[in-house]
């Protein structure tokens, strides 16, 4: 392929597609995250006993590492919006 015949640059004023936005790894990474922070969030403040939380010296685990992981899932969808993944052009 000679110079003449080479890709221009990479554009990055491109809008990205619906596609490469749904399957960007860091939004799947970020739901599993919101998921298993929900669900410990709902155990943590509806379901741990007295003896888990005595177990767990005294603190809300459940509750304060599903917080962790919500807040988490959070930086990872900032994230994949501030910096969206853009397909190379075929031109």
């Amino acid at each position: 392929m000679s110079e003449s015949e080479e890709r221009p640059p990479f554009d990055h004023a491109e809008a990205p597609s619906a596609a490469s936005q749904l399957f960007d790894l860091r939004t799947i990474i970020a739901l599993l995250f919101a998921v298993y922070g929900i669900v410990l969030i709902v155990q943590g403040l509806f379901f741990d006993s007295e003896a888990e939380i005595a177990k767990a010296g005294g603190i809300h685990i459940n509750l304060w590492s599903g917080i962790g992981m919500v807040v988490v899932a959070v930086l990872f969808v900032i994230w994949a919006q501030m910096r969206p993944l853009v397909p190379p052009s075929e031109r």
